[in-house]
């Protein structure tokens, strides 16, 4: 394959850029979004160029879990990070059992752009070092992505007017 799919997820949020950024870096928060509808643990969260986000996602009695290596780290603006898809309960890169053609490595990209007193952000992901099988699974799968990051989403919007309401409104 000649270009690789990319998928992108823009959505405004009703929240200052800050309080979007700490959903997105602030361990505490994001364990509580990210991965709808399963119990999510961050095991560890180092957030600089270099650092790791290992993250377990559990449901019934299976757990998925996830590595990230960040690469950029701009604070309000910007993460860049690889992210492998599947690994083993000690972090070590595996094919993953409810999808084997699943790209192992996603390079993953989220900015956030303030629009007026409200944060747009763009998710954007590209398979990286993947084979024909990987990429034709990412792009036949990414017309339903959005239904994931879109659940998440929908907590987030709720976990930002708690912190709204906390802070004494906008």
């Amino acid at each position: 394959m000649s270009e690789l799919p990319e998928y992108v997820f823009d959505r405004v949020f009703d929240a200052p850029r800050e309080m979007v950024w700490r959903a997105w870096t602030d361990p505490n928060i994001l364990q509580r979004w990210y991965g709808p509808g399963v119990e999510t643990t961050i095991h560890k969260f180092d957030l600089k160029p270099g650092g790791m986000w290992l993250n377990e996602m559990k449901w019934g009695g299976n757990s998925n879990y996830q590595k990230v290596v960040f690469k950029e780290v701009t604070q309000p603006s910007k993460l860049v990070w690889h992210h492998y898809s599947s690994t083993d309960a000690d972090w070590n890169n595996a094919p993953n059992p409810n999808m084997p053609d699943w790209p192992a490595l996603l390079l993953t990209t989220v900015t956030l752009e303030e629009v007026g007193d409200k944060t747009n952000v763009r998710l954007s992901q590209v398979p990286m070092d993947a084979p024909d099988a990987e990429i034709t699974c990412f792009a036949a799968a990414m017309g339903n992505m959005s239904k994931g990051w879109g659940s998440g989403y929908a907590i987030l919007d709720e976990i930002f007017a708690e912190l709204q309401a906390a802070q004494g409104g906008k």
